[in-house]
C-alpha cells in the first residue's frame, strides 16, 4: 500500500446548466452545512446534471493512466477534483504524496513581473523553498529555450512563451504526481517532442501520472492503462488500447445517434444509402487494415441523369480528410442513370491504420460543382488493431541495409 499515490472511491460530481438557480443551491448547501444538516448531495434537483458519477480507482508510483472520452465526458472535471480544485458531491479522494498540474499553464502568472519573478512566485506558491528553486532554475529556463526573455515583463511575452515557461516549472519540480491536460498539444512540434520526453522521463523515475489527451497516439505511446468515460460515467477501465477502441466505439455510437441529416443537392439523383461490405457483398462491423472490402452506393433518380460523378471522401471520425476518390478522376463514364441502382466502390487493400472513419457520400453534375445530392457520414468504418504503425495509413514497403553490420 506504500506506493499507492491516489484513491477515487464512488467519486460523483454534478453541475447545474442555470447560473442564478446555481447560486441559490450554492447558498442551499452552505446553510444546511452550517446547521449540521445533510445538503443531500446525491440527488439531482432542476437543472442539475452529473459531470461524474462514480468513478473509482487507484494509481499507484510509476503508473500512467489516460483519461479519453469525447467532449463532455468529465475527464477534466475528474482532474480538476484531483487537484483539489473542486470538490465532489459524493465520494472522496485521497491523495498522497506532491501533486503538480499542468493544467492552463500560465493562468497565474502576474503580467506585470518578470519571467523570473514569475517563475519564483509560482514554484513557490507549489511549495518549494528558494534554495530548490535555485538548483533548479537554469534547468528549467533552459529548458523552456526563453533565456534570453527571462527578465522581461511576461505581459511581452507570445502565448507559446508562457506555455513554455509554465510547462517548465511544473515539468522540473519532481512531484510524486503529474496531472497533464492537454498540454502536449500546444507550442511547437519541437517544444511537444520535448515535453513527451520529459514526462517520459518522469515516469521512468516513478512519477504517476494521470493525462487527459485527444491525441490517441499519445495516450497509446505513454499510457500503462487507461479510463475511458462517457457522460461522466466509466464505460471501461484497463489496458490501454482496449480502452481506446471503447472510446473509438463510444464516439461513433454518439455521432450515428444524430438525427440531423447532413444533406445537400438539387434531388434529381438520390442517395438512398451507403453500405460497407465484404468482397463478398456481407455488410461489415469492423475490420483489420490490410483486409479488403466494398462500399456500396444505393441512388434512386426522378428523371435520367447524364454521367453523373460518384465521390466517396473519407475522414478520420470529426478529424481530417484521409482520401477522397471520385470515378471521374479514374476515367470512368457512367452514361445515363434511371431509376433505382447502385454503384460499388471496391477497395482490394484497405490500408487505412485503427480508427474510426467517417465516409461522406457525394453524386455532382459532370460541371464539378452542381450537387445532385451529398450525405456527410453517411456510413462508419471502425479498423481494429493488428499493426504497431502510428498515424492514419499504412504503406506496404521493405528496407534495404547497404552497411557494414553483424548479424544478430
Amino acid at each position: 500500500m506504500s506506493d499507492l499515490l491516489i484513491q477515487a472511491d464512488s467519486v460523483s460530481k454534478k453541475f447545474c446548466r442555470d447560473l442564478k438557480r446555481s447560486l441559490s443551491y450554492g447558498i442551499q448547501d452552505i446553510t444546511s452545512t452550517l446547521v449540521g444538516r445533510s445538503p443531500h448531495s446525491e440527488l439531482l434537483r432542476k437543472d442539475e446534471f452529473w459531470a461524474l458519477q462514480n468513478v473509482s480507482f487507484n494509481l499507484s508510483k510509476g503508473e500512467s493512466l489516460g483519461l479519453i472520452g469525447h467532449n463532455g465526458a468529465g475527464k477534466t472535471t475528474l482532474l480538476r477534483i484531483l487537484n483539489g480544485l473542486i470538490k465532489p458531491d459524493v465520494g472522496k479522494v485521497i491523495v498522497r504524496g506532491r501533486m503538480q498540474a499542468l493544467i492552463a499553464l500560465g493562468a497565474g502568472f502576474n503580467p506585470v513581473l518578470t519571467g523570473r519573478e514569475n517563475l519564483y512566485v509560482n514554484a513557490a506558491v507549489l511549495g518549494y523553498s528558494k534554495k530548490e528553486i535555485d538548483r533548479r532554475f537554469d534547468e528549467i529556463v533552459a529548458f523552456s529555450g526563453i533565456e534570453e526573455f527571462i527578465d522581461m515583463p511576461v505581459r511581452s511575452y507570445s502565448s507559446g512563451m508562457i506555455v513554455r515557461l509554465g510547462f517548465s516549472i511544473a515539468a522540473h519540480l519532481e512531484p510524486d504526481i503529474l496531472l497533464v491536460d492537454e498540454v502536449l498539444s500546444v507550442g511547437d512540434l519541437a517544444f511537444r517532442t520535448k515535453g513527451q520526453l520529459r514526462i517520459q522521463e518522469l515516469i521512468n523515475a516513478g512519477v504517476a501520472i494521470v493525462l487527459v489527451s485527444h491525441n490517441i497516439h499519445t495516450i497509446s505511446h505513454m499510457c500503462t492503462r487507461a479510463i475511458t468515460l462517457e457522460k461522466g460515467v466509466v464505460i471501461y477501465d484497463g489496458e490501454t488500447e482496449s480502452a481506446i477502441d471503447a472510446y473509438r466505439t463510444s464516439l461513433m455510437n454518439a455521432n450515428q445517434n444524430i438525427e440531423e441529416e447532413l444533406r445537400v443537392g438539387t434531388g434529381e439523383l438520390r442517395i438512398q444509402k451507403t453500405e460497407v461490405l465484404d468482397v463478398a457483398g456481407n455488410p461489415l462491423q469492423e475490420f483489420e487494415t490490410g483486409d479488403s472490402l466494398k462500399i456500396r452506393i444505393h441512388y434512386e433518380t426522378k428523371r435520367p441523369v447524364e454521367n453523373p460523378v460518384f465521390n466517396i471522401v473519407m475522414h478520420v471520425l470529426n478529424g481530417q480528410q484521409v482520401t477522397g476518390i471520385r470515378t471521374d478522376m479514374d476515367g470512368i463514364k457512367l452514361g445515363n442513370l434511371h431509376g433505382t441502382n447502385h454503384i460499388d466502390l471496391i477497395i482490394p487493400e484497405f490500408n487505412l491504420l485503427p480508427n474510426i472513419y467517417t465516409i461522406d457520400s457525394v453524386v455532382f453534375h459532370r460541371d464539378g460543382y452542381t450537387f445532385y445530392d451529398r450525405v456527410n457520414k453517411s456510413a462508419f468504418l471502425k479498423v481494429r488493431g493488428g499493426l504497431d504503425v502510428n498515424g492514419t495509413s499504412y504503406l506496404p514497403h521493405s528496407w534495404e541495409f547497404t552497411g557494414n553490420h553483424t548479424k544478430q
